[in-house]
């Protein structure tokens, strides 16, 4: 059913385009006719929008790897920075929220640590909805802010790092092997709004995967059993991540950039003072409204690395064919 109603989607979204298209040039033709200018502007304008449209399109159609139309997970660690970077944490949870939000996808929060001043020092949110992992796998990497601190009495420049990881989330189809002997399980006390019974009985789960050292933990359901087979589901969804990293040596590459969230490692950066600007380091795109960005529009850098990623992929199929 879900692949039936992807491929819908998709028909409908190419007869869409197909009639849009037919209807504005019909619409230039008979203000040709006419004389009418502002009716040929208005149809300009609309195949330009259409040109936008089909070109995300085009690339959404491309995302066709074993779990690119999964759901995701989007983990989110404050690096160096102290209280600065655990604002910038959640200054870009509120950023992913609303991009999910605005593109129809549906978000979770599984795990939120607050810092000991502002902000949040680590955070995880599933992210449900068809191509979320695709849209947003290119997002992992170290992201740099730069402005006024408002922390900062004597109102100085400060600079803050944040990591961003995305893991797809592995459904039945794909199995993935964890022996108990391999996890630890340590149980705690929620922290945060919750109501009497979360925050007075040790029902939040820490998992441990021994082998790998790679930590999940969830805290916003009631039950410890349900926190706990969250929990496995997002160990499993590292544990997938992990092997697609082993395989693919360009993303393992970006994942040896993430070792350490300060200088030198950033994939994008987000300039506020002394000028408006974020910029992606991978891809050279670049915006001076800030401000749209912060509240979720970034669709423009998810594209240009996609873009970027699959074309590098389709020149080294090409010269291994070619070979």
């Amino acid at each position: 059913m879900r692949d039936k109603s992807r491929l819908e989607r998709q028909i409908d979204n190419i007869r869409n385009i197909e009639n849009t298209l037919e209807d504005n040039i019909g619409l230039i033709e008979l203000a040709e006719l006419e004389g009418d200018q502002d009716i040929m502007k208005e149809a300009e304008t609309a195949i330009a929008n259409l040109q936008e449209n089909v070109a995300k399109q085009q690339l959404e159609s491309l995302l066709s790897g074993p779990v690119d139309g999964n759901d995701c997970y989007l983990e989110i660690n404050a690096g160096a920075g102290g209280t600065e970077s655990c604002d910038w944490s959640s200054i870009l949870l509120r950023m992913y929220m609303r991009w999910a939000d605005q593109s129809g996808f549906k978000t979770t929060v599984l795990e939120m640590n607050d810092g000991d001043e502002a902000g949040i020092k680590s955070a995880t949110i599933q992210i449900e909805g068809e191509n979320a992992y695709g849209w947003l796998k290119t997002e992992s990497g170290v992201h740099r802010l730069v402005r006024i601190s408002p922390f900062d009495s004597a109102a100085r420049r400060h600079t803050s790092f944040c990591s961003v990881s995305v893991s797809p989330v592995v459904d039945e189809n794909i199995e993935i092997e964890i022996e108990d002997k391999d996890l630890r399980v340590d149980t705690f006390r929620s922290s945060g709004a919750g109501g009497q019974h979360v925050n007075t009985t040790d029902s939040a789960i820490r998992i441990t995967h021994m082998p790998t050292g790679i930590v999940v933990s969830c805290q916003n359901q009631r039950s410890q059993h349900q926190n706990r087979d969250t929990a496995m589901n997002m160990l499993r969804a590292k544990l997938y991540e992990l092997e697609l990293q082993k395989q693919d040596a360009e993303k393992a590459e970006r994942e040896a950039q993430k070792t350490d969230i300060a200088w030198g490692h950033q994939i994008r950066s987000y300039v506020l003072h002394p000028y408006q600007m974020v910029k992606d380091l991978r891809t050279g795109v670049e915006t001076g409204n800030s401000g749209a960005v912060l509240d979720g529009d970034i669709d423009m850098f998810l594209e240009a690395a996609l873009a970027q990623k699959l074309g590098g992929l389709d020149d080294k199929a090409a010269k291994e064919k070619s070979a």
